[in-house]
């Protein structure tokens, strides 16, 4: 027993190493982009300034436009996974059902999503982010050439190390991979995960600062006495963040019915949108961080509020219908902030709330909505603690996320990024087989004995038959040349007598292969 438990620490020491070296990696490639993104959409800002004073300049931007859809269209012609957020490609790539070119993705993403932020488009960085990460992590390990088990850990530590450094939010990059890539809490792939974000975040911080990116004046605690105004903000959040995955899955089917513009250049449509945007209502322009904090320190008017809303709305909508190589993390964000601000506006103007809880409000929607969205309730949470730097209103925040997640999923919500994972794979969905006897539920870790294994290749203990492999979402009638992965829930139909004896071999065998002997 201590031979294997000693075994297992060096297993898992051995996954840390690697884990490591994907974090330092990603950090590096991440922060750079970050820094360069952040250039080039000042570089942006800049000729709007001008453009204001002098109309010459808007034919320079016009240009500018041209030029980059040009380059970014070339770009994703090479190599089509690099169109759009990015996220959805890895957490399709980590159930099975796509591959990529990690060489192709770090410096074809890398510079498409560079160029795209240098218009000023709403766009965001996280989406590049994970993805850049998740190829690092890809490239370790092919050029490592490790097994298709540690592949996969090495991808999911790259996403989390991603997402950290792209933020400042290392245990936001964590929650992430195990809620909404990896769907699995394997203790394995959490404490790599862990160890690449805390690593990549390391670098951030140094280049960055240890400041958080979304520093927004957060001191009042929330009252009790006001919590059926946070029961009626998470009901309209958890409303408003059904209507947003509806638009997502239904924009990119309008934009394919134009067929005069090639598919890798429909991203000029919202690259010349923006610009008369960016003339009137400069406030707005960029991933949406301007926008939060503008609002959290000086608070426009209902109407202003309301004509913010429904630009970033729209348009977020037609930039991801037309394929623009970014993110929409913070684009998201920025749209719950405006809704916090709306209601807290609408409350504070018929006397029902203390204007110094606006703000509390704010980052309260900010949870909500992208806990909605995402379906990712643990991540909201952490990524808006993380973002601004403080817990001090945890309670009411969890709450509003809680109630905004239970609107989406009665309203038959699903998580965005798996539902835009579909678009990119062909999932195997069939009934479930449905026994007599008692179901058991098991959930697949990386480094089992079933793991990369065909269903016939596993010796499955007697009197249990594996009816059903839950993948995500996606539920797989398994075949004998099913091949089971990590992630995977299995779900077994077993005699109820011996339910207990076939339950405690089932985890030998879907556990950590040196924890159980």
């Amino acid at each position: 027993m201590h031979f294997v438990n000693g075994h297992t620490s060096n297993i898992r020491l051995n996954f840390i190493l690697k884990a490591l070296c994907v974090g330092l990696i990603t950090g590096l490639v991440v922060s750079s982009f970050r820094w360069l993104a952040e250039l080039a959409g000042n570089f942006s800002l800049k000729i709007y300034k001008q453009a204001i004073h002098n109309y010459w300049w808007i034919l320079v931007l016009i240009i500018l436009a041209f030029i980059v859809t040009y380059i970014v269209g070339l770009l994703m012609r090479g190599d089509p996974n690099i169109k759009g957020a990015g996220i959805p490609q890895v957490e399709a790539q980590l159930s099975g059902f796509m591959e990529m070119d990690w060489h192709s993705v770090i410096w074809r993403k890398y510079f498409a999503s560079v160029l795209t932020m240098s218009t000023s488009i709403f766009v965001g960085r996280e989406g590049p982010s994970v993805q850049l990460g998740a190829a690092v992590g890809q490239g370790l390990a092919e050029t490592r050439h490790y097994s298709a088990s540690q592949r996969r850990i090495l991808i999911a530590n790259g996403a989390a190390a991603g997402l950290a450094a792209a933020f400042n939010a290392p245990l936001a990059g964590t929650f992430f991979v195990m809620e909404e890539i990896y769907h699995n809490f394997s203790p394995l792939v959490w404490i790599t995960s862990l160890t690449s974000a805390l690593s990549a975040n390391f670098i951030s911080l140094y280049v960055f600062g240890l400041g958080p990116v979304l520093p927004i004046s957060y001191n009042h605690i929330f009252p009790l006495g006001h919590y059926w105004q946070l029961l009626l903000l998470g009901i309209i959040l958890g409303l408003a963040s059904r209507l947003y995955q509806m638009g997502l899955l239904k924009v990119p089917g309008m934009f394919d019915k134009i067929k005069t513009i090639p598919w890798y250049y429909k991203s000029l449509i919202p690259m010349l949108l923006v610009i008369p945007i960016g003339l009137f209502l400069p406030v707005t322009l960029g991933s949406g961080s301007r926008v939060i904090l503008n609002i959290s320190h000086v608070m426009p008017s209902l109407t202003f509020l309301l004509i913010l809303l429904v630009v970033r709305f729209v348009f977020a909508m037609i930039s991801y219908g037309a394929g623009v190589a970014g993110g929409f993390f913070m684009p998201i964000l920025a749209v719950g902030a405006l809704i916090g601000a709306i209601v807290g506006n609408v409350l504070y103007s018929a006397h029902l709330l203390d204007f110094s809880f606006v703000n509390n409000l704010i980052i309260f929607s900010m949870a909500a909505y992208f806990a909605g969205i995402s379906k990712a309730p643990f991540t909201a949470i952490m990524l808006i603690t993380e973002l601004v730097g403080s817990m001090r209103n945890f309670m009411p925040l969890a709450f509003v996320v809680l109630v905004a997640y239970l609107v989406v999923d009665l309203t038959n919500g699903a998580p965005i990024y798996e539902s835009l994972a579909e678009r990119l794979a062909t999932f195997k969905q069939l009934p479930i087989f449905k026994g007599r006897n008692e179901q058991i539920q098991i959930p697949v870790y990386a480094q089992s004995l079933v793991e990369d294994q065909q269903v016939r290749r596993i010796e499955w203990p007697k009197d249990s038959i594996l009816a059903t492999i839950r993948r995500g979402s996606h539920e797989i009638v398994p075949s004998g040349d099913t091949l089971i992965i990590a992630g995977d829930l299995l779900i077994f139909t077993v005699f109820s007598d011996n339910s207990g004896k076939i339950r405690t071999k089932l985890i030998a065998l879907t556990q950590l292969l040196t924890e159980n002997g």
